[in-house]
């Protein structure tokens, strides 16, 4: 997500702060937070996994996706 987009996202929720978002704005805002979620996601995905359990023998273990 580049910056211009969470700054877009700050502008608007500073102007719905102020006042009513037009429906133009009110779409806008979310098809960006819909965008900053996944991207969000995607970015904490990524973090989990890249993570290693060490146990106290010395083993690693990746984390393994539970189906829910």
């Amino acid at each position: 997500m580049d910056k211009q987009s969470i700054d877009r996202i700050n502008a608007l929720a500073a102007i719905a702060k102020k006042r009513a978002l037009t429906p133009e704005e009110a779409d806008e805002r979310h098809a960006l937070r819909q965008k900053y979620l996944e991207a969000f996601r995607a970015s904490f995905r990524n973090q989990l996994d890249h993570t290693v359990i060490q146990y106290e023998d010395g083993t690693k273990e990746k984390l393994k996706r539970k189906d829910v």
